[in-house]
């Protein structure tokens, strides 16, 4: 089993420890490794730190540069580059755990899924206030829609790739600096056949940084999330029928979040869901998204 791990970077030093995580980590049996680092900075600036990490790791790294401050720039590039049957996909802020990708490899066989998703935990700072690590509101982890697995996130999960029909789909570069590319991008291969599945063993870690340690970062983030998730509604029947849907809910998490208001964490709960459902709304009506990568 051939797989290439595509890490995307712009101006994160952290890669290199990102990388070093995965050359630790455990490989699955007869499993054959790749690293690709794809730099996303106008300049080649990551270049000289890729390769002196690499002169370290037991595995092979290729660095590629796709210029353009456009994270699907970033990962298509990464996409044109994989050799291998499967294709994993790691954030550059990361640090894996030791069965990380044994885990998605082992749902994989499991389940005979087409792309299998994983977990990223936060790891919270000394001065995160209490209600944010209350909540963990930071981590992700993908879930199912009446049992489905509808789409997932590049953050933490392999996919197959070289006998795959998709293989020259690619990530919409008008969501490359919005985020939500990688939501729309797995549910378009849903349409294609592609099917998912969920590994609760496999498990990365990330550092929140102190700017995003606020309820108006969080707010933004469910927004846009929210904005994401519309994409799957295609034509103007189906759009109406979601922005109702997601409006009566956006109306139902405010209110809930009246009775919660003396708790930090139930009211920051009732409010993130319904800034998401409002942005469902906003999806539907095609709303441009706030720019948030490649500042």
């Amino acid at each position: 089993m051939k797989i290439d791990v595509c890490i995307c970077t712009f101006r994160r030093p952290h890669v290199a420890e990102t990388l070093r995580s995965v050359a630790a980590a455990n490989r699955p049996a007869d499993a054959a490794l790749r690293l690709l680092v794809i730099d996303n900075d106008d300049s080649p600036s990551a270049r000289a730190l890729i390769e002196e990490t690499a002169e370290s790791l037991a595995l092979p790294v290729h660095y590629v540069h796709a210029p353009g401050a456009n994270i699907s720039i970033a990962r298509n590039a990464g996409l044109a580059a994989v050799e291998a049957g499967w294709v994993a996909f790691l954030d550059d802020d990361e640090i894996v755990d030791a069965d990380w990708l044994t885990a998605l490899v082992k749902c994989q066989a499991e389940t005979r899924a087409d792309a299998v998703f994983g977990q990223s935990r936060a790891i919270y700072g000394s001065d995160t206030p209490d209600w944010i690590v209350a909540g963990d509101f930071h981590s992700q982890a993908p879930v199912t829609r009446d049992g489905v697995v509808e789409t997932g996130h590049t953050c933490n999960a392999l996919l197959r790739w070289g006998d795959a029909p998709w293989t020259d789909q690619r990530f919409a570069l008008e969501r490359g600096r919005s985020g939500g590319e990688d939501t729309e991008f797995f549910f378009r291969l849903a349409t294609m056949g592609a099917r998912y599945a969920i590994s609760a063993d496999s498990i990365v870690r990330e550092a929140v940084p102190a700017d995003r340690a606020s309820l108006e970062w969080l707010l933004k983030r469910r927004f846009r999330i929210g904005q994401s998730y519309a994409s799957h509604a295609k034509g103007l029947p189906a759009r109406a029928v979601l922005f109702a849907s997601a409006a009566a809910k956006s109306a139902y998490c405010h209110l809930h979040a009246l009775p919660a208001w003396s708790d930090p964490a139930a009211r920051a709960f009732w409010l993130m869901r319904g800034r998401m459902h409002a942005g469902v709304c906003a999806g539907c009506l095609k709303l441009k998204q706030r720019t948030l990568y490649g500042a």
